[in-house]
């Protein structure tokens, strides 16, 4: 069907705004916002994204595998790899063997790690209290069920394929 529409540029479907579809808009959003964030680990730290992602994630989830890291941080396995060699030759994280498999490693924060991401933490934070506080709290608390609402549907259409 698909390949009916293309072949004739005059049937082509209209009515897509792409500075008005929603995926497009999110995507905007959300480059623009960790843009601003990057303006202070990547600039003052150093730090690229996925490294970033990498030692927020361990700071969260305590330690891990990378399989995990690449789940929570919505990282592909590759650039974890990439990003954990990094931290590692950095001092910022160690590997070492799972306790009941050796083969699987478990990613830790070294003290230095833990310590960069309490420098990063606070100015993390600011930019967003700065992003948010045009809001009220009522518009924060709807800002956050329409995003899980949002997150919710978007992981539903995924599995209906």
């Amino acid at each position: 069907m698909a390949k009916d529409i293309l072949q004739d540029t005059d049937t082509l479907p209209e009515g897509l705004t792409l500075n008005s579809f929603l995926p497009y808009r999110l995507t905007m959003l959300a480059d623009q916002v960790s843009r601003t964030a990057a303006q202070i680990y990547a600039d003052r730290f150093d730090l690229t994204r996925p490294e970033w992602r990498i030692i927020a994630s361990l700071s969260e989830l305590g330690p891990v595998s990378a399989t995990e890291i690449c789940a929570h941080s919505t990282q592909d396995k590759m650039t974890v790899s990439r990003a954990v060699a990094s931290l590692e030759a950095r001092g910022l994280l160690r590997r070492h063997d799972a306790p009941h498999d050796r083969r699987n490693k478990i990613l830790d924060l070294t003290q230095a790690g833990r310590a960069l991401y309490r420098k990063i933490v606070p100015l993390i934070l600011a930019r967003e209290t700065y992003l948010l506080e045009s809001f009220s709290p009522e518009e924060r608390a709807t800002l956050n069920r329409l995003l899980e609402a949002l997150l919710m549907r978007a992981r539903d259409l995924e599995q209906r394929g």
